[in-house]
Order: C-alpha cells, then structure tokens, then sequence
C-alpha cells in the first residue's frame, strides 16, 4: 500500500498530531484554517478522515455524550505509527523538493 498522501491528508494529520487529545472533525478543521487559512466543509474533513482511517492513517474512539451535544458524542482521532510514518515520508520528500529554492520560493 502506497503511503503517499495529499495535501489535505497531511494537513489533517497534522492538525490530529496538534490536538492530541481534543481531535474531532470540527477541532481540526478549525486548525486547519487558523493556520493555514483554509476554509474547508466539515463534509471535506470528513472525507479525508475516512480515506486515512480506511488507510490505517488513523483511529478513531467515541468520547463521553454530552447535554450540549443532545446527549451525542464526538468522535475523537488519533494518529497512528503507520500514519506518522506516512505524513513523515510525504513531508520530508516536500522538504527535499524545496531544497535549494529559498529564495527563489520567498519572492526576493
């Protein structure tokens, strides 16, 4: 199985990695944009979710139901060896790509 992943795949691995414990679908969609400053659909979240929990990129528990939620609960994520392996492969092939193209990428 190829360990390949998309932008937004490694966003939200990321994003899991950041939030430990208080990784949820809207947790790190919020993290997502306040870092990056992209606006994405809880719907487009999920997607990559499930693509990375069917690649065993993630796993996934219920939390405690809560009144605020009408007695629902959430979903929580966590990264797992395979996906930490994964978003370090995608990213360190991104870090070599930009080797050498500093300046060039910083505009000056």
């Amino acid at each position: 199985m190829s360990s390949a992943l998309g932008e937004l795949e490694i966003c939200v691995l990321l994003a899991a990695l950041r939030l430990d414990d208080e990784a949820y679908g809207v947790s790190i969609r919020d993290e997502i944009r306040d870092r990056t400053g992209r606006h994405l659909s809880r719907g487009a979240i999920y997607s990559a979710i499930t693509r990375l929990e069917s690649r065993g990129f993630l796993d996934s528990s219920l939390g405690e139901p809560t009144p605020v939620r009408g007695g629902r609960a959430k979903r929580f994520f966590s990264v797992t060896p395979d996906g930490l392996s994964a978003v370090r492969t995608s990213t360190n092939a991104v870090d070599r790509m930009r080797e050498g193209l500093d300046t060039l990428l910083s505009g000056r």
